[in-house]
């Protein structure tokens, strides 16, 4: 007997994915195909793998380098009625975004239509909101620009790194997929037009882009230790003719009025390890000179 309910096609990978489509599974929607992607051995990955757990409930996972032809035919075949993409990294064509009769759906890591584009939970940490979120949308060949469905929101607390955000992230978007799913399959999920006037946009971010610059606040340097610590890149800074990578700090001896006697950069102290940002001082906790193995500050774990 066939399954009554639509056809779904997911498109998942990190943990957002893997979570969304585990609702899906125990929730028995019918899904018929999932599109995920090869890890990256460059890449440090602390998230469960789409591809296994869509093997394990007996779909074979897709990963295809691109939405060609072929993968184009298959969703035809199928008769794919619902597309789903959450952190799906690649770009789905207009032309797959038609097949499904009942639409074609995206999370992203953000309540849009702020912080659209790439890595925006490292954005939002690196530029130190107190909010982000899961934002439901109607995919269009315009990235994060489609109708929302549904939003939930999650707090960034001021010591959360974006390891720690994205924890909450991939929660939020199980949230919003769940009570969203039935709507879906009905063919009538509200939608909003998203206020372009709100809108803001963030661009991938690059190890390179990890560069400190002591000119700036202590606190928007502990932010963006906090926001490009493991499993990222990392921020790092030049010290001793060597590459040092920064994973925690906090901010020390900062304060209205506070002047420092050495210039931005200079090392104050070693016990603590101490350097002089443009209004106070970052306090190293756990740090790394490159080819060396982490070293921690006594007392600090690590998380």
């Amino acid at each position: 007997m066939s399954d009554p309910r639509p056809k779904i096609a997911v498109f998942a990978y990190s943990e957002p994915g893997y979570v969304c489509l585990e609702d899906l599974f125990m929730s028995r929607a019918n899904v018929a195909a999932v599109f995920t992607h090869e890890d990256d051995p460059k890449e440090e990955i602390w998230f469960r793998p789409v591809a296994a757990l869509a093997r394990e409930n007996g779909v074979p996972a897709r990963t295809d380098s691109k939405i060609g032809p072929d993968a184009l035919g298959f969703l035809r075949e199928t008769g794919i009625e619902i597309i789903l993409s959450i952190y799906y990294r690649a770009l789905i064509p207009g032309e797959a975004l038609a097949i499904p009769r009942l639409g074609a759906y995206n999370i992203h890591g953000a309540l849009l239509p702020r912080y659209r584009g790439r890595a925006c939970v490292n954005w939002a940490v690196l530029n130190g909101e107190a909010q982000t979120g899961a934002t439901l949308h109607v995919m269009t060949e315009l990235a994060d620009k489609g109708d929302i469905v549904d939003q939930a929101p999650v707090q960034i607390a001021y010591e959360d790194t974006a390891l720690d955000v994205f924890k909450k992230v991939a929660a939020a978007s199980r949230l919003v997929l769940s009570r969203s799913l039935a709507s879906i399959e009905a063919g009538c999920p509200p939608m909003t037009p998203q206020d372009e006037s709100m809108a803001t946009k963030f661009g991938r971010r690059r190890p390179e882009d990890g560069i400190i610059d002591w000119n700036k606040s202590a606190e928007q340097i502990y932010n963006q230790i906090r926001a490009l610590t493991h499993p990222f890149p990392g921020a790092f800074a030049a010290l001793d003719g060597k590459k040092l990578f920064i994973w925690r700090a906090r901010v020390s001896g900062q304060g209205v009025g506070w002047k420092p006697r050495q210039k931005p950069g200079t090392v104050v102290s070693r016990h603590p390890f101490l350097i002089a940002a443009a209004d106070g001082l970052v306090e190293l906790l756990s740090w790394q000179f490159d080819g060396e193995d982490e070293t921690r500050e006594k007392g600090e774990i690590a998380r």
